[in-house]
């Protein structure tokens, strides 16, 4: 597992600072490449710049917190929730496109003849289960 990790383009991590302006004021912010990747993308989401996305999580952080201690470890955080609700939102999409083509599967096995029947009849269900018995022996 961690050759995954290790292998990863040093340059993702690698730091950057870019200057953002909030209400006027300008901000030094360092973050990693893959961190202002991954903003950009947010504020694309967002149909807006990376540095308006900033300021609106600034502002917001401050209207609900009422203080912002580490602006640059909430921008990573809020990177990897980001990352995490896509991914759920990606599982949930696969697992909702596999159900109906399973309930259609498990439809037809139900309705399908049995092969062998000799009927000429409509066809005949499939059992859901086939019971074994098998006879119980006194000793």
């Amino acid at each position: 597992m961690c050759e995954f990790f290790v292998k990863a383009d040093p340059i993702q991590y690698e730091q950057r600072s870019r200057t953002v302006r909030m209400h006027g004021v300008l901000t030094s912010i360092r973050l990693e490449n893959m961190v202002w990747d991954l903003l950009a993308e947010m504020a694309e989401d967002e149909s807006c710049t990376t540095n308006a996305l900033i300021a609106q999580f600034h502002d917001e952080i401050l209207a609900h917190r009422g203080e912002v201690p580490n602006f640059a470890s909430f921008l990573r955080v809020t990177c990897m929730r980001y990352m995490r609700r896509r991914m759920m939102a990606l599982e949930r999409q696969q697992a909702e496109s596999r159900t109906p083509a399973l309930q259609v599967a498990a439809s037809e096995a139900l309705t399908t003849p049995l092969q062998g029947t000799g009927t000429d009849g409509p066809a005949m269900p499939r059992p859901l289960f086939s019971p074994v018995v098998s006879p119980i022996r006194a000793r």
